[in-house]
Parts: C-alpha cells; sequence; structure tokens
C-alpha cells in the first residue's frame, strides 16, 4: 500500500503522498494525509494508518540539537519508540522491536526510518517508500537533471507509481519544511 517520495532542495525537504488505503484487493481514498508536519519534522508513512496516526497526533518529536546524525539514532529514535509503544502499535517479535517505515524531513535533511528503527540518509536526496517505491525512484532519478521545481519531481514519482500499481491512487498531498538558515 502506498507510495512517499521526498527530495532536499535548496535547503528545504519537501513530500508526497498518495491517498491510497490498500486491504487485499479493496482499495479505499483516505482523506487523512499521509504526509504532515510535526513540529519542525514533515513525516511521511507506510506500513499503517494506525502508526501514521500516533505520528500525527501522539509523537512529540524532541528539538534537534547537536550531531543530527547521532541525534536521530538515539534521541529521537527513543522518542519514536515510546510513542508507538504507549499508543500499543510497536511490536516484538523474536526479542526484536518491531515499528514501521516511512521518511523524515528535517533541518535540511531526508532520513528514512526502517521497521527495526534503522535511520537512513540517501545519498542522492530523494528517497522513496512503499509499494510503489521503485517506480517513483526511477521517476526521481531520472528527473534529477531537469531543473524542475520540487513539486514537480515529485508529482512526477507518485503519478509513475500510481500508473504502475495497484497500491497507489491520487489525490496527492504534500508537505515541506521551512528552509534551513544558514
Amino acid at each position: 500500500m502506498t507510495v512517499i517520495v521526498g527530495l532536499v532542495h535548496k535547503g528545504r525537504v519537501h513530500l508526497g503522498a498518495d491517498s491510497a488505503g490498500v486491504s487485499g484487493l479493496q482499495l479505499t481514498v483516505r482523506r487523512d494525509p499521509k504526509v504532515f508536519r510535526n513540529g519542525p519534522y514533515i513525516l511521511g508513512f507506510t506500513t499503517s494508518f494506525r502508526m501514521g496516526q500516533l505520528l500525527r497526533h501522539a509523537f512529540e518529536p524532541p528539538h534537534p540539537t547537536g550531531d543530527l546524525d547521532r541525534f536521530m539514532v538515539t534521541t529521537w529514535t527513543d522518542a519514536l519508540r515510546a510513542c508507538l509503544k504507549d499508543g500499543g502499535w510497536a511490536r516484538k517479535e523474536s526479542e526484536q522491536e518491531q515499528a514501521g517505515h516511512f521518511l523524515v524531513g528535517v533541518a535540511g535533511r531526508l532520513f528514512t526510518i526502517h521497521s527495526d528503527y534503522q535511520v537512513g540518509e540517501p545519498a542522492d536526496d530523494y528517497a522513496a517508500v512503499g509499494c510503489g517505491d521503485e517506480l517513483a525512484l526511477g521517476a526521481l532519478h531520472a528527473t534529477s537533471s531537469l531543473n524542475l521545481p520540487p513539486r514537480r519531481r515529485l508529482t512526477a514519482a507518485l503519478a509513475a507509481a500510481d500508473h504502475h500499481s495497484a497500491g497507489v491512487t491520487g489525490p496527492y498531498t504534500y508537505a515541506s519544511t521551512s528552509k534551513v538558515r544558514s
């Protein structure tokens, strides 16, 4: 279900998402967005609408401080784990905690959060997650040298996934961080 796309452009992170809610062969167009702001962060989720609801309405992310890599892997992830546990969504399998998969933008940087709470940062300054991720990544790569505005690139990536994946459908929603001040 879904595709979330993100890119970094001129000190800002931009995310876009589709609106599909998929269960088996049933598709529901959801009104609640999969991308949103939460404090200085933008987030875009896959995996579960419940997880997304917790990220949007219950998660109180700490303000970024110091070394952003270290902060995201430790302080931020610890707060995320606590929120998902408190909300009854985190899972434990073979004594390993598991969450969902989503994108996070903050301070002009784009991160991928994986189901094992791994924090990644793409070298290409763009990323995609969800069942349409490979299609969207192809579109983001193909448009990387075309000097298009961020919204047009995100829309091209979402449309490619929408056209070729049964788990992706519009309308599309977008969110952006504030520009990083030097």
